[in-house]
């Protein structure tokens, strides 16, 4: 596959819930690419649509209509055997990492269902996870603790390690940063850098933060209400916006 490609492609997106009566559409005709080794960031305020399309993309929620492609293959309404086929192209690493760890495994345990699942060994199972946990910044021990016993950022860096295990494409990261303080926060950028580099791998970066998304991303999408209010570069968007609205959140957090 060429640097130039496009891994990750998203095409007319839509969607909308139902209660009782009521209809309401979060996400209304979104399309995007993201190429190999790039990373993409989708801003807006909370409850623009930026979480509910990153669901879409992972499948933890159907979408009202249109179509998602990963390496040029459909994979809209994957299922079964196809859709844990797509999960080892494609990891999400989620806000709150402790909510996304059973509390009652061991994180060793979680990091290593995905390749128990592909039927390696118990033993080579426990030696690749102890070899992640030091590609992220933790002993081998810590595969012996549970999510309750380490802290929010030694938690998130268990959760990029799981999310590595199957050696994905793409990282979706919903938030990744914003539940851990500032400290923590540069250390996790750093890994994620670090990762991207050595990797080649192409980042979906959902945040609310510019300035790390100015430092992380190589193109910006700004959401507005359930759709694409403009695109560009980090600078583009934040040095020159060219609507209000993305003036107005720019202001409001810089």
């Amino acid at each position: 596959m060429t640097e130039n490609k496009n891994i990750l492609e998203v095409h007319h997106l839509k969607k909308s819930f139902t209660t009782g009566k009521k209809s309401f559409t979060a996400v209304e005709d979104i399309s995007f690419s993201l190429k190999t080794g790039e990373v993409l960031g989708i801003v807006g305020e909370s409850g623009s649509g930026k979480s509910t399309v990153a669901k879409m993309i992972t499948h933890l929620t159907e979408p009202t209509a249109g179509e998602i492609f990963l390496m040029e293959k459909d994979i809209t309404h994957a299922r079964g055997k196809n859709l844990r086929e797509i999960y080892r192209e494609m990891q999400m690493i989620f806000q709150t990492p402790a909510e996304s760890f059973d509390p009652r495994c061991t994180l060793g345990d979680g990091i290593g269902e995905s390749l128990r699942n592909m039927g390696i060994s118990k033993k080579e199972t426990r030696n690749r996870v102890e070899k992640l946990l030091l590609t992220c910044g933790l002993t081998p021990e810590y595969a012996d603790r549970y999510p309750h016993q380490v802290s929010g950022g030694e938690c998130q860096r268990a959760a990029i390690a799981r999310a590595l295990a199957v050696e994905p494409r793409v990282l979706i990261c919903d938030e990744a940063t914003s539940a851990l303080d500032v400290t923590v926060q540069k250390q996790i950028m750093e890994l994620l850098q670090k990762l991207k580099k050595e990797n080649q791998l192409s980042f979906l970066f959902i945040c609310h933060d510019l300035a790390l998304v100015q430092l992380f991303c190589d193109r910006v999408i700004v959401m507005h209400d359930g759709h694409v209010e403009e695109e560009g570069t980090p600078e583009e968007i934040i040095e020159h916006p060219k609507t209000e609205y993305t003036e107005q959140l720019i202001r409001s957090v810089l």
